[in-house]
């Protein structure tokens, strides 16, 4: 991974976002924050959980993710890659998002597979599964690179209905 960085996100980087101090979180990460991202709506989607609940448990709550820096002169935050926290189960749910300017190149397939990949090597996990809908081709595609295979279709109480993935140990 020449080209990217993939960054565990902390404590201190969530509460600079919920604060809303991007100067903040640019010192703590050493990289520049995109205008659009992040935000704490963002942050409280992502982590299905607030800031509150991150606090208490930030080792369950932060488990795995990653922010994705680009590697170089400049280094610049865009994406993330997320597990809604360490599973119970041993199964884990990943998510992801890059910015949109740096879409199309390869970078979220490359950052998912390779925190999918130390996800299955993690004591304890079995599975990483994620959900897209039908209709996400370049999501499906980001799926499909990271080694995750189609196994059901589910209804979202949200989104309707969503394509599931897994990949197994």
């Amino acid at each position: 991974m020449d080209r990217l960085s993939l960054e565990p996100i902390t404590i201190e980087m969530v509460e600079a976002v919920f604060s809303g101090d991007r100067g903040k979180l640019e010192a703590i990460t050493g990289a520049k924050v995109p205008e659009a991202w992040p935000g704490r709506a963002l942050v409280e989607r992502a982590f299905s959980a607030s800031l509150d609940a991150i606090r208490a448990d930030p080792a369950t709550r932060l488990w795995g993710d990653r922010l994705v820096i680009t590697s170089g002169v400049e280094r610049l935050m865009i994406g993330s890659v997320i597990f809604h926290g360490r599973p119970a189960n041993g199964v884990a749910e990943v998510g992801y998002g890059v910015e949109e300017t740096w879409q199309r190149k390869g970078i979220a397939s490359e950052a998912t597979r390779e925190c999918v990949e130390w996800a299955l090597s993690q004591d304890g996990i079995v599975a990483v599964t994620a959900t897209t809908p039908p209709w996400h081709t370049a999501s499906i595609r980001v799926l499909e690179k990271s080694g995750l295979v189609k196994i059901a279709t589910e209804e979202h109480e949200i989104l309707g209905e969503v394509l599931r993935f897994e990949r197994r140990r």
